[in-house]
């Protein structure tokens, strides 16, 4: 298993841009942790390593929000909602982009085979342990690359 501990909400956000330069289009990313684990701020430091400029935060209420870079990236935040019900996130999973999502437990089936499962515990109010778990063959030999 793949872990880390980082010592700030600065450190997630530079693991989250050196993630980014191994992401390739159609990656879908799965972010798993409590509130305030810090999900959203390691989104924004892997938006910087795609080369977004725009103000990244949490979908929240608009579910889905779409940013340009080096590669389309679409933040989902399916925390509210309650079933899997039709409202067209298949398509993401399918687009040139890279997709995360946070709260992906609420929508197994809508989530694809091949990811990579990134799950953030909050050890204090600074630290955090990032652990991820590669879902076939393409995120196992991203893992074994990676390095931070």
């Amino acid at each position: 298993m793949n872990y880390w501990i980082l010592s700030s909400p600065e450190e997630t956000q530079r693991f989250g841009k050196r993630l980014a330069e191994f992401l390739e289009a159609g990656d879908v990313l799965t972010l798993s942790g409590d509130l305030g684990a810090g999900k959203t701020t390691f989104t924004k430091g892997l938006a910087v390593g795609l080369g977004i400029t725009k103000l990244v935060n949490s979908p929240t209420y608009t579910i889905v929000k779409e940013y340009t870079g080096r590669l389309p990236l679409y933040h989902m935040d399916v925390y509210r909602i309650t079933d899997e019900e039709d409202i067209g996130l298949e398509d993401y999973f399918d687009s040139s982009g890279v997709v995360v999502v946070e709260w992906s437990e609420n929508i197994p089936s809508l989530i694809p085979e091949q990811r990579l499962e990134i799950q953030i515990e909050r050890l204090n109010d600074n630290q955090r342990k990032i652990i991820l778990i590669p879902h076939q063959e393409r995120f196992e030999r991203m893992c074994k690359e990676f390095n931070y």
